[in-house]
């Protein structure tokens, strides 16, 4: 039904107007406006240039004056001053825009460095989900300073934004010398899996003052899940 009725209302031939007919009938749809609208004006203006002309020329030359002055105010309250208005909101809007670019960039900045720093974390993280680092440390603590040495190794894990799981293990070493230290912190440096030292205090042991105690807390990070 809807494709019969289009090609009926296609088929009727439509009235091609001409520019001069179309100008034809504009004026004819105006033209009653216009004149009414000069019935209105006409006789205040035909009794207004009756009034100018019976002034002193004086008078004449003065209301000229008020008229440019008239016209001027009109021409800057119509014209200049919201053409002065509009370039000032202009400008505002490219400053406006031009400081929002600016944080776009600063933020885009950001967000790179942000993710470079993620890309280098993963890098340094531990693989696995069975990762025991009292195990790794106990190891390379046996080896380094001796099993006996041990005080205490005492692990704690626990999860961090961003999908990572910190392990932590708070380490005591009783009575053990210079080297043996030195020895201790370039095993735990040098463990196959990335395992950093994030603090270490060394006190002279009671009963020996060429012997040292040790408190270290060692930290890795590993994948949650």
């Amino acid at each position: 039904m809807i494709e019969r009725l289009k090609q009926i209302v296609g088929a009727v031939p439509r009235p091609k107007l001409t520019l001069p007919e179309t100008a034809k009938r504009l004026r004819s749809a105006i033209e009653p406006h216009v004149r009414e609208l000069r019935q209105k004006i006409d006789p205040a203006w035909a009794s207004a240039s009756a009034w100018y002309e019976k002034r002193e020329p004086r008078e004449k030359v003065l209301l000229q004056v008020l008229g440019v002055i008239v016209v001027l105010l009109l021409g800057y309250n119509l014209i200049y001053s919201p053409a002065v208005s509009l370039r000032a909101d202009l400008a505002d809007r490219v400053v406006a825009r031009r400081q929002d670019l600016i944080a776009v960039r600063r933020m885009m900045r950001t967000y790179d460095r942000l993710q470079a720093g993620l890309a280098q974390s993963e890098k340094r993280t531990v693989p696995g989900k069975n990762f025991s680092l009292f195990s790794a440390l106990e190891q390379a603590l046996t080896n380094s300073a001796g099993r006996d040495k041990i005080g205490a190794i005492s692990p704690a894990d626990h999860s961090v934004p961003g999908g990572f799981i910190q392990y932590t293990a708070d380490v005591k070493l009783n009575a053990i010398s210079l080297s043996q230290i030195v020895d201790t912190l370039y095993a735990v440096q040098s463990l196959a899996v990335p395992v950093t030292v994030s603090n270490l205090q060394i006190h002279e042991h009671a009963q020996d003052s060429h012997s040292y105690d040790v408190d270290m807390s060692c930290i890795a990070l590993g994948r949650n899940g």
